[in-house]
């Protein structure tokens, strides 16, 4: 599904405090640069996504198109103040994305506002109204595909299916990256954000998106939660059955132990993990291989990062690399020996 949303963008980081709180806007940032015009902080201590700060009529007045709610509302609700924030975009004749679960077109005071304003409200979650999503085939397509895995959320599985994507453009090989969640979708423009797929026509819809393709051609898809998540293991696992990988990479934030919000759930360790990933994915791809690990080093010392990345791929016998220090090229060369 491809979304035409107009840039130059206006990032809403609301009331955020830290990276995770607006990390929709941080991807937009690290990956679309040239898509982000200026940032609407609701005052100085909002977490700095280093842009210029603007309020929606200044942002208009500068060229913006499209005010983005960079910001990660716990469940995806659209908040009173949200709602208020997107009222004042439209009143200042910008477009709005939202990748909440509420969707904007469903409130009808900012369908209205919208509609009188002649800006578009665009709702990149899940499908679009009326569309008929497939139920799976378990059909097993030409072409290869590579999925990132996690150990829990927001461990860098986006950050490493879009460096994979990358770096393959860079070496001349064919790949797309296949965005599943909302700032993936805003930064490719296409994908479906599968966490608001219906259940029984999830794997059927990420079967849609990863066609069958040339030989040597990787689709690099972005995973979403773990399977050894107490809340999101369900949207895992049918993504996983979904994309049939050939390969997986497995993500991991180095320094957490517990799952993140649920501290009385210890994280697996990297062998758990690599099991549970093969034990599910072989029903249908039972060539299915871990390549490597992906080591998010950002909330470790630098002093410290290397010999994380050596003690952790002594443990795993694989590949380990950061790719925001060391880029990808370890694990391209481990998907290329699966040939």
């Amino acid at each position: 599904m491809l979304h035409d949303i107009p840039h130059p963008y206006l990032i809403y980081a609301g009331h955020a405090v830290d990276a995770l709180d607006v990390k929709t806007g941080m991807g937009l940032v690290e990956w679309r640069p040239n898509w982000c015009g200026g940032q609407w902080r609701e005052s100085e201590s909002v977490y700095d996504l280093r842009l210029p700060d603007m309020t929606p009529t200044a942002a208009r007045a500068a060229g913006m198109t499209t005010m983005v709610i960079g910001v990660a509302e716990f469940g995806g609700r659209l908040t009173d103040g949200l709602k208020a924030a997107v009222a004042e975009a439209i009143a200042a004749g910008l477009n709005v994305a939202s990748g909440l679960h509420d969707r904007l077109n469903a409130d009808p005071d900012l369908a209205r506002a919208a509609r009188q304003a002649g800006v578009h409200l665009f709702d990149v979650r899940g499908l679009p109204p009326g569309a008929q999503p497939p139920v799976a085939s378990g059909r097993r397509r030409t072409g290869r595909r590579l999925l990132t895995v996690g150990t829990d959320c927001a461990v860098g599985k986006k950050f490493t299916a879009l460096s994979l994507e990358r770096d393959l453009h860079a070496a001349g090989r064919s790949a797309t990256f296949r965005a599943t969640g909302q700032t993936g979708v805003l930064i490719s423009g296409g994908g479906v954000a599968i966490d608001a797929v219906a259940a029984d026509f999830l794997a059927g819809v990420v079967e849609q998106m990863t066609p069958d393709n040339m030989s040597d051609h990787w689709d690099i898809v972005e995973g979403q939660g773990s399977l050894h998540h107490p809340a999101y293991a369900a949207v895992s696992l049918g993504l996983l059955h979904g994309a049939q990988p050939d390969a997986f990479v497995v993500c991991h934030e180095a320094g957490r132990e517990a799952v993140l919000g649920y501290e009385t759930f210890p994280l697996p360790s990297i062998g758990d993990c690599i099991e549970l990933v093969v034990a599910n994915g072989r029903r249908l791809n039972p060539d299915i291989r871990c390549v490597g690990v992906s080591l998010n080093c950002s909330q470790i010392r630098p002093s410290e990062r290397a010999a994380a990345k050596r003690a952790l791929e002594a443990e795993a016998g694989l590949p380990v690399v950061d790719p925001a220090e060391d880029g990808t090229g370890r694990l391209i060369a481990a998907m290329d020996g699966l040939r």
